[in-house]
């Protein structure tokens, strides 16, 4: 997985309930000294609210995961800016021994809350996770399991390739294969929810379309690639 030369950047537009709602910036590098064929790396994604949904609910999100052989995560920090709220996130993923502590710090109350789970030698975090579904190939009828843990809960979350679909881009027609990551209605998070994510049927795997599905209230929120670097 990845580029010939170690990195990835993907840029994408996000829709919610049909209206511009901000810009989604994912990256992701070998880290210096592994070369290309390494195995520690660094996955990076900055979210931004823009225009009437900045009005309503300004976001401004920063999300760094370090993953070392087989995309395993070993550390995590969440940087979130999300209308009133203020909050730091740090995960660390112990595979000696088996534990992953997480320590959420709220710079608006000035509080702190931690907690420590047990997990299996190697586990993904969300972002590394897309990684990984990038390499399994799954074909349409095959499903698969993802060790997946945010530090305060580790899940075998189930992945099912669902069928073929073009989709229709900025940056042109992808033909894709649709998957749906089973990691709402409290399998990982609690919220009612469907995630699905497009990923080219070729021997890339560009997510050129992620989508989240909620109840009413929140509605749809969708991420679509407009500028791809290798």
């Amino acid at each position: 997985m990845g580029s010939p030369s170690g990195h990835e950047a993907f840029d994408y537009a996000i829709e919610w309930r049909l209206i511009p709602a901000g810009t989604a910036k994912l990256s992701w590098a070998a880290l210096p000294g592994s070369g290309s064929g390494g195995t520690a790396s660094e996955i990076r994604l900055h979210l931004e609210s823009a225009g009437l949904v900045s009005r309503l609910f300004r976001v401004s999100d920063d999300y760094t995961a370090a993953l070392g052989q087989n995309l395993c995560a070993q550390s995590t920090f969440l940087s979130a800016h999300e209308g009133n709220r203020s909050k730091e996130t740090r995960v660390v993923f112990d595979a000696r021994t088996h534990k992953a502590g997480y320590v959420e710090k709220d710079l608006v109350k000035n509080s702190t809350v931690n907690h420590e789970i047990e997990i299996p030698p190697c586990v993904h975090d969300v972002l590394g996770a897309l990684l990984v579904l990038r390499n399994l190939k799954l074909e349409p009828g095959k499903t698969a399991q993802i060790p997946l843990s945010d530090g305060k809960k580790f899940v075998q979350a189930k992945v099912e390739s669902q069928r073929r679909e073009e989709i229709r881009t900025d940056l042109g027609t992808f033909k894709t294969i649709r998957y749906e990551v089973f990691i709402f209605n409290n399998v990982l998070f609690k919220r009612s929810g469907h995630l699905h994510i497009w990923l080219t049927d070729d021997d890339w795997r560009l997510p050129v379309q992620l989508q989240v599905h909620f109840q009413i209230a929140i509605g749809t929120i969708t991420f679509q690639l407009e500028k791809q670097e290798k």
